[in-house]
């Protein structure tokens, strides 16, 4: 009789690993299941490719490089692109200094986004690793247009 949407949210809750906030990394960082971090990270972030991945990035953490993942919640700040399968979520002391491809939003009052809000297509999902390896080449590609 009537038509239920899927509901709008997280739909992996499991965080099985955490970046302690005195901790930071140089390198890039590949997670499985879910993924607490409250450290620092110089390098990309990513979920497992076609595994349903939670990032909960805490205001005390911070990314300098591209993230991806099936469901990531901010709260910190990220200075690269960010690509999510299924859901991101912009908590109030979220800033983001580059693009966001996702397919789900929630924006809270007080989050920055210094970049484009571009959402994805379902289909557009599954490509999320081809879309993640040749990112950065776009980007050079924009860059050296521009001048």
């Amino acid at each position: 009789m009537f038509n239920k949407k899927k509901s709008a949210g997280i739909e992996q809750t499991k965080l099985a690993t955490l970046i302690a906030h005195d901790v930071q990394i140089t390198g890039d960082l590949q997670f499985s299941d879910g993924l607490r971090m409250d450290g620092h990270v110089r390098g990309n972030v990513s979920g497992t490719p076609g595994a349903q991945t939670l990032l909960v990035l805490s205001e005390r953490g911070s990314i300098e490089g591209n993230v991806h993942g099936y469901d990531v919640v901010v709260n910190g700040r990220i200075v690269g692109d960010l690509i999510a399968d299924h859901f991101v979520e912009l908590q109030g002391n979220a800033h983001v200094t580059g693009n966001i491809y996702y397919q789900q939003l929630r924006m809270d009052c007080g989050a920055s986004v210094d970049g484009k809000l571009t959402k994805r297509e379902t289909a557009q999902a599954v490509q999320a690793p081809a879309l993640l390896v040749s990112l950065n080449e776009f980007v050079d590609d924009e860059r050296r247009e521009r001048g």
